[in-house]
């Protein structure tokens, strides 16, 4: 198996794992939201990352103590970025709902987060059969969205969910638009944090452990934002308490929910590493979509479009199958790499 082709088996493992991993949370019900992903967020963003980072970046003090200038801090912005992306999404969420919030911050995360690297790293390949087919994955992958969000308005109305959330419209899109850019920081920190990865090289790490450096602090960055969000929602809800309700079961919840988080960033930094400056060009658009696709799956399989009628499963079908042809396109485009 070529470099290539591995980068994408383990990008497409990734995006199946990171959108499992909130399954978890349909099992935790006597806790509230921000108690689940106040511990989800202890676990995946404070503590596993150390651990992952240390065991595998040999020298790591080292490593940042020869990094150059300025670089850690850029991974650090772009990290505490993507924490306040993500409290933005729980606010669009609660205005607009998850069907049209979702798609919304999947399809602008996946144009940005493909577009600015291409220009930024590779300019010269914008007018080339490589910068063309990415092009076309990603507007493949914008058209898929689209109908995913049309697909998934239908089932709310069909279902009932979300008729109150209206007056809150104008708020919600802002907030999701904003989510968007702010989700693709992720990328932005790998793309941009190459030369982090290189002086881990340099210090013994592998190809398939480099992008860790990366991802420790980034992850670090973006927990703060999170951790402020749920204090603020447990002193507003009043939740608190319910952390001693359930016993042990939601706790071993929150740590599954870390271990598919943390596996789906291990596989995505090890696929983009893999990959090379190509990495966040080709494997974002692909990751994003295959989250997309396997939390169809999931939904389907756990009910959540029952009695939603059979046109709103048709175009969330349509929608599905644009983003497995984008997937093949941006794979294909991997050829140009060797």
């Amino acid at each position: 198996m070529t470099d290539t082709n591995m980068g994408m088996v383990f990008l497409v493992l990734a995006g199946i794992m990171n959108a499992s991993f909130t399954l978890p949370m349909k099992f935790t019900r006597r806790w509230a939201w921000e108690n689940t992903w106040l511990a989800w967020t202890v676990f995946a963003l404070l503590i596993l990352p150390p651990i992952v980072t240390f065991a595998t970046v040999p020298h790591l003090g080292g490593v940042y103590a020869a990094a150059p200038d300025g670089i850690l801090l850029d991974v650090l912005l772009f990290g505490a970025g993507w924490g306040v992306a993500q409290v933005f999404f729980g606010l669009a969420v609660d205005a607009i709902g998850i069907a049209l919030t979702f798609s919304l911050v999947m399809g602008i995360s996946a144009a940005m987060g493909t577009l600015v690297p291409l220009v930024r790293l590779h300019p010269e390949r914008l007018n080339s059969p490589a910068g063309h087919e990415v092009l076309g994955g990603v507007a493949l992958v914008i058209a898929g969205v689209v109908l995913c969000a049309i697909a998934g308005r239908k089932r709310e109305k069909a279902l009932s969910i979300g008729a109150q959330k209206n007056k809150n419209a104008g708020v919600g899109l802002t907030l999701a638009i904003l989510c968007g850019f702010g989700a693709a920081f992720v990328n932005f920190g790998l793309a941009f944090g190459a030369p982090l990865m290189e002086t881990a090289r340099q210090h013994g790490a592998g190809a398939l452990s480099a992008a860790n450096a990366v991802w420790m602090p980034l992850v670090f960055a973006g927990a703060v934002p999170n951790l402020l969000y749920c204090f603020w929602l447990l002193r507003r809800n009043r939740t608190s308490a319910k952390f001693g309700s359930g016993g042990a079961r939601p706790w071993g919840l929150a740590v599954v929910m870390a271990g598919f988080w943390v596996g789906s960033t291990l596989l995505s930094g090890a696929g983009t590493g893999v990959l090379g400056s190509w990495g966040p060009i080709l494997g974002w658009p692909v990751f994003m979509s295959l989250i997309v696709i396997m939390a169809t799956l999931l939904g389907i399989m756990t009910g959540e479009w029952k009695n939603s009628g059979r046109l709103p499963l048709r175009i969330q079908w349509t929608g599905v199958a644009l983003l497995v042809l984008a997937v093949f396109v941006l794979a294909n485009t991997s050829r140009y790499l060797t």
